[in-house]
């Protein structure tokens, strides 16, 4: 059975053509050699050095130390993968025109188009492979690595928790005269969320037209059976039309809000950390609760968690056509200073324009696919002059 799948596996790359499996044999090396080097500086200056200083000042176990970097490491190779993916193509094709391979391949008509497809197709295994880290893998071994070390610096971790937690209610308002409008029903405000409590919350009530009431508590609880909120040790105040102020105090009160404050607490600070799956119904969330800002500033996430991984095709293109340009001579040291170069003045441009995004300037979906356009665009503005 080994024997039957290892020739079937022989028999499809033989498929593939002679010169693909050429280019792409060249290209592995390097793409290699560029993902390890790039993975052992970021994660030296993003997470190794501050591990040491925890180990030395607070006694953080070695062990622990190694785990937490273990479960780090997904997050670093996200951001390797495209850097990597730059190097490769550059140092390959350079390599391979320095020695006039390429020229050779050009003198029995071979395109730099198709001296490059390899490379596009490598790209977009790689824009595969990152967005399917990003999106499955790295938020889980972040949240567990956030876990690890809190619990072995001997911190409590609350699997829920939240602070200054606000959830605005819109809805129907009901007038005195039977009629109804749209406005802001309730305003819901908690000081912090512990293991399924809130702590000082205040409830401004604006359902009924004319009459503003206003409900304090100590503490508040989800009650799952009445499918309300259970506030305890509090006060009412309503104020009426006229004028009048009653208040009346309790040790138990239930309030019929939905479950919705509770699932805004535990959003994730850092949209890093969520799916895209959980990040639209982040988005949902803010928009019910009003928060409009934060609602954009994550739709500019949510679609550059699709542009990150494209940043592997714009690099694959921009360094394979920057290295199949005749007489070209990189070594891998130039390549390491060119490659830092270029990804510079991408995440410039795409920081640049994120930002322009989040203010609302521009609308999410231009805001992070702008930069990926135009370094495309200038990736076959390359590819033309590598043409000639």
């Amino acid at each position: 059975m080994i024997e039957s799948l290892r020739s079937r596996v022989t028999s499809q790359a033989r498929r593939i053509p002679l010169l693909d499996r050429w280019l792409l044999g060249e290209l592995i090396g390097p793409l290699l050699f560029a993902i390890a080097a790039f993975t052992v500086v970021s994660l030296s200056v993003g997470v190794m050095f501050e591990l040491v200083r925890k180990i030395v000042e607070s006694g953080l176990p070695v062990l622990i130390a190694v785990r937490v970097l273990m479960l780090r490491l997904p997050s670093f190779l996200v951001i390797s993968f495209p850097m990597a993916t730059l190097m490769a193509t550059l140092l390959a094709y350079s390599r391979l025109s320095a020695n006039s391979e390429l020229t050779a391949l050009r003198s029995v008509g071979v395109s730099a188009s198709r001296m490059i497809a390899p490379a596009l197709v490598l790209a977009l295994l790689m824009t595969g492979l990152t967005f399917v880290f990003n999106d499955v893998i790295v938020p889980r071994t972040n949240r567990s690595a956030e876990i690890t070390l809190q619990r072995a610096l001997g911190k409590a971790i609350a699997t829920e928790k939240g602070d200054n937690i606000v959830y605005s209610r819109f809805g129907r308002l009901a007038g005195a005269d039977g009629q109804s409008d749209k406005g802001l029903a309730q305003l819901f405000y908690a000081r912090e969320f512990r293991d399924g409590t809130m702590s000082d919350v205040t409830v401004l009530d604006f359902s009924r037209v004319g009459f503003t009431q206003m409900l304090v508590a100590k503490r508040a609880n989800w009650n799952d059976r009445e499918s309300k909120w259970e506030f305890l040790d509090g006060q009412i105040l309503t104020l009426t039309p006229s004028g009048s102020t009653t208040a009346a105090d309790f040790d138990r009160y239930l309030y019929p809000l939905s479950a919705a404050p509770i699932r805004v607490a535990q959003l994730p600070k850092d949209a890093n950390n969520m799916t895209v799956a959980e990040a639209v119904e982040a988005e949902r969330l803010l928009l019910d609760a009003g928060d409009r800002k934060e609602a954009r500033r994550l739709r500019v996430r949510i679609q550059e968690k699709f542009t990150l991984p494209m940043a592997c095709l714009v690099f694959g293109l921009i360094g394979s056509s920057l290295g199949a340009k005749p007489n070209s001579r990189t070594s891998r040291s130039q390549g390491f200073g060119i490659s830092v170069v270029l990804i510079l003045v991408y995440y410039v441009l795409s920081f640049s324009f994120s930002s322009l995004g989040v203010k609302g300037t521009l609308p999410p979906l231009i805001a992070a696919w702008s930069p990926v356009l135009i370094c495309l665009a200038g990736g076959g503005v390359l590819l033309r002059q590598a043409s000639r």
